[in-house]
């Protein structure tokens, strides 16, 4: 049986922890959790070690403050390598995605690197979200795949899941993207490094509980980085080599 690692960054999520462990775990005998908590002033970091204490296959991961959420899953990526995790996800704590989905994602794994959770292959499946919202995300996938010619349909989706053998090859000291556009670094240099990428169709739901991440910031963080990123490899449309898929 392979060991799976699910990476959840926590920022306030003491309302969705309780229900979240429970239905991660539940998916499969194989998936341990890494919670992460940037210091969470509501007490996630507690309740996660509280939980901790009657669920072996649960970890925790404290950290001094608001570090962001690519430092996180680089450091849950450098936890999980130095263990013997064969495959290493990410995911959201607030349940926009579900974790129903996890299996899809562990069969896919079976023939491809990287697998992306999409919300646009084969149509929008998004719930609650402002137009405006659904239009800045659809926007940007559009915007990075001109640029980049990355051939994916949802590359700013954070329901994902990597074989080790990504993460190994990637410098992953070398990640500078702190916020979404850190989703968009991972899967180009994935690509660029020749990997197979395949996506699963997932629902999203918006939030039920807290208050989203996202800011002003963050997405001209995003803007910039995708031309940093396709003028890092001379603007090359396709990898050099191809690797062929597990």
């Amino acid at each position: 049986m392979q060991k799976v690692l699910v990476i959840i960054p926590t920022y306030n999520e003491r309302e969705n922890l309780p229900r979240l462990v429970p239905a991660v775990l539940s998916q499969d005998p194989g998936i341990e959790l890494l919670i992460i908590d940037d210091n969470s002033p509501d007490g996630t970091g507690q309740l996660a070690d509280d939980l901790r204490k009657n669920e072996p296959r649960l970890h925790v991961m404290h950290r001094p403050g608001k570090l962001g959420l690519g430092t996180a899953y680089v450091a849950g990526f450098k936890w999980g390598l130095e263990r013997d995790y064969a495959l290493l996800m990410e995911m959201d704590a607030d349940f926009s995605h579900d974790p129903k989905s996890i299996p899809d994602f562990l069969k896919a794994a079976a023939s491809h690197h990287l697998v992306l959770g999409t919300r646009y292959k084969g149509g929008v499946r998004v719930v609650d979200w402002p137009m405006s919202r659904l239009l800045l995300s659809t926007g940007a996938a559009k915007y990075v795949r001109i640029i980049t010619g990355l051939p994916v349909t949802d590359p700013t989706g954070g329901f994902k899941c990597f074989r080790r053998e990504v993460l190994e090859a990637i410098d992953l000291g070398a990640v500078t993207s702190n916020g979404y556009s850190f989703q968009i670094e991972m899967t180009y240099n994935a690509w660029m490094l020749g990997f197979h990428i395949g996506e699963v169709p997932i629902v999203f739901v918006d939030r039920r509980e807290g208050q989203s991440k996202i800011s002003r910031d963050i997405v001209r963080e995003a803007f910039v980085v995708v031309w940093k990123l396709a003028a890092s490899n001379g603007f090359r449309r396709s990898p050099r080599v191809k690797r062929p898929a597990p």
